[in-house]
């Protein structure tokens, strides 16, 4: 299997602010009233109350980054309710310096849209993100057979959606197929308690929590890629024990990942 490898995973939570500007709503409405107004018009239409990826703010971007000289973890993280445009830069910043395989559960479906618009507000700049090959070098051609953008292209492989042979229908949760193939699944929350989360001040729990949610989507990457025999059976049970190893020696430093491993059976 060739590396690098990027596998990724988002936390948003309403861009209340956005909804603000959308609705014309001046201060003397709280953000409390204006998000519990928008709920229940939902609720009174029978309709989601979820955010539309246009008003999904990102909160987290949670990375596992594999390559030949290792493993590592990492997240972005908006810790001052101002630097949203900046860790979404960041992490195109990754892509245009590594340009890794970028690996994903649902990433085509909400993650990468979100990222766009988030991207699009804040001026964010993304060169090799969004090449299709349309440029001279040789290194640009070769994007026109296998980009980020693309659906069916593997250099950004949106793992739920290729293993649903692309049919929404037949998705599969990532934490049920985690723990299917023996993988510790979430822990601590799910997204729709991340909201709640950031309202009580606990980023710092999101930011591990997004942090599990990606080492299962690499967990299951390892997994395909036996499957499909990227890996051979030898190589997958290396990597796995590696994985564990990197792991163990994050632990000491960070409760999640005693946690995790803990849970990993």
């Amino acid at each position: 299997m060739a590396w690098p490898v990027l596998v990724f995973d988002i936390e948003s939570i309403p861009d209340i602010a956005g909804l603000r500007v959308l609705r014309d709503v001046g201060p003397e409405v709280s953000d409390q009233q204006l998000y519990a107004a928008w709920v229940q018009e939902r609720k009174d239409n029978n309709q989601s109350d979820f955010m539309p990826h246009h008003l999904q703010r990102v909160l987290v971007i949670s990375c596992v980054f594999r390559n030949a000289e290792g493993l590592r973890v990492h997240s972005f993280v908006d810790r001052d309710n101002a630097s949203e445009g900046r860790i979404v830069q960041n992490f195109f910043n990754t892509l245009d310096k590594h340009t890794p395989q970028l690996v994903s559960w649902n990433g085509g479906g909400f993650d990468l849209p979100v990222l766009h618009y988030r991207g699009l507000r804040h001026g964010v700049t993304a060169d090799r993100y969004w090449c299709m090959g349309e440029g001279g070098s040789p290194d640009d051609r070769e994007f026109k057979w296998n980009n980020y953008i693309s659906r069916y292209h593997m250099r950004h492989l949106d793992l739920m959606d290729l293993l649903a042979m692309y049919q929404p229908r037949a998705n599969a949760p990532l934490d049920a197929m985690a723990k299917l193939c023996g993988f510790p699944g979430k822990l601590g929350m799910d997204g729709s308690q991340v909201f709640t989360a950031y309202q009580e001040g606990k980023l710092e729990e999101i930011r591990r929590y997004c942090e599990t949610d990606v080492m299962n989507t690499y967990l299951l990457y390892c997994r395909f890629q036996k499957m499909r025999c990227g890996f051979t059976e030898a190589e997958y049970d290396q990597e796995i024990a590696f994985v564990k190893e990197s792991l163990g020696k994050l632990a000491p430093d960070e409760p999640h990942w005693q946690e995790y491993l803990a849970a990993w059976k």
